[in-house]
């Protein structure tokens, strides 16, 4: 059983999601309605929750509360504001460069909220292909001469990171990283399809391409779970999922999407995701492709986890030894003995990984190529 915490915390998500009715909501006592701000914190929801609860009467003007929540409200727009800028700068410069970026996650997930400052975003990641990283890479430098740099641009990197006044722009190669190297390649087959199909979507004026809507949900629902597996998952994360969903369920193709989760061994998490965004998020059923009941105790596991910051820890040993094929059997092992930590929400999933996890491990230990080190 969740915590009561927990619980009003959810249905004031909804509220702000989908328009729940005042007159069911959990009426907060001031204990619960102090804690209510530092886990919307946690779970980046503050710009979302917040307008909720400022329109709700339940807080006396001039009140600590109040202000606090006014000032991450007034915060998350004014970033937005320029973080558009800045998308703008780097959409054009790389545009009329002859470059075609797709714009994932942020500003393009915000436009689905009913309003866009309920969603914060703090970086900018366009996906431009690895034919177009390189190329990619020198524009945004060249357009950003003053930007600080932090990723090395090489070709076994999933991203180029550079800080352009303050703001973080990641160039991608690929959209995702997998596990398993035979689920890279099916990934990159999809991606592929996805970008050639690419959706316009207008953003303050900019019009911006976007993942093609099947993939995007996808996607979406990846970002999620890789965080979740690196105990940095939030709330915010699945409302992103709902609201593609939601959004985009007329466009939506499940047989396709159903052949994509079944070749990435991922049908058994999707369905706990799926269990968790209508029980606990308010995402409609219909709206939740391959909806079971079958999948509460996990997806209950699976909230309480995220909701408590307990998601899949990294496992911390010792230094990795010195010599290099010691050293990378010890790798091995290590990511062996995270893949565990998966087992409470899908066990088929952990097993896959762990086979990933051998296969990446010898193909490196006899890679003559010195970047796998």
């Amino acid at each position: 059983m969740m915590s009561i915490l927990f619980e009003t915390y959810l249905q004031w998500v909804q509220r702000a999601l989908w328009g729940k009715a005042d007159d069911v909501l959990a009426k907060p006592d001031d204990a619960t309605l102090a804690a209510l701000v530092p886990l919307c914190a946690e779970q980046a929801t503050g710009p979302l929750v917040f307008p909720s609860l400022l329109t709700s009467g339940l807080l006396p003007e001039g009140s600590t509360l109040r202000m606090q929540m006014k000032a991450v409200c007034a915060q998350t727009m004014q970033q937005q504001v320029k973080l558009r800028h800045t998308l703008g700068m780097a959409w054009q410069a790389l545009t009329e460069a002859g470059i075609k970026p797709v714009l994932m996650k942020g500003a393009g997930l915000a436009a689905l909220y009913s309003d866009a400052s309920q969603r914060a975003w703090s970086d900018i990641d366009l996906f431009v292909g690895k034919e177009q990283y390189h190329p990619s890479c020198a524009v945004l430098r060249d357009t950003f001469p003053k930007a600080l740099k932090f990723d090395e641009e090489l070709d076994h990197y999933k991203h180029y990171n550079l800080i352009a006044d303050g703001v973080s722009i990641e160039i991608h190669r690929v959209t995702a990283a997998l596990p398993h190297p035979i689920d890279d390649r099916r990934y990159a087959r999809m991606e592929a399809y996805a970008v050639a199909h690419a959706c316009e979507q207008e953003i303050e004026g900019l019009k911006v391409k976007v993942l093609e809507p099947t993939f995007n949900a996808l996607f979406v629902f990846l970002h999620a779970w890789e965080h979740m597996q690196t105990r940095g998952a939030c709330v915010r994360q699945l409302c992103d999922i709902a609201l593609v969903l939601h959004h985009y369920a007329e466009q939506i193709d499940r047989k396709r999407l159903k052949r994509y989760l079944e070749a990435l061994h991922l049908m058994d998490i999707w369905h706990v995701y799926m269990y968790a965004l209508v029980r606990y998020i308010g995402l409609a059923e219909p709206e939740a492709p391959f909806y079971s009941e079958a999948y509460a105790t996990r997806a209950e596991r699976l909230m309480t986890d995220l909701l408590q910051g307990e998601g899949v820890e990294k496992n911390v040993t010792e230094k990795s030894p010195a010599n290099r094929w010691l050293r990378k059997i010890h790798t091995m092992q290590e990511r062996l003995h995270d893949a565990q930590r998966i087992r409470p929400y899908s066990a088929s999933y952990a097993r896959h990984t762990n086979a990933g996890i051998l296969l990446r491990g010898a193909l490196r230990l006899f890679a003559k190529d010195r970047h796998w080190e």
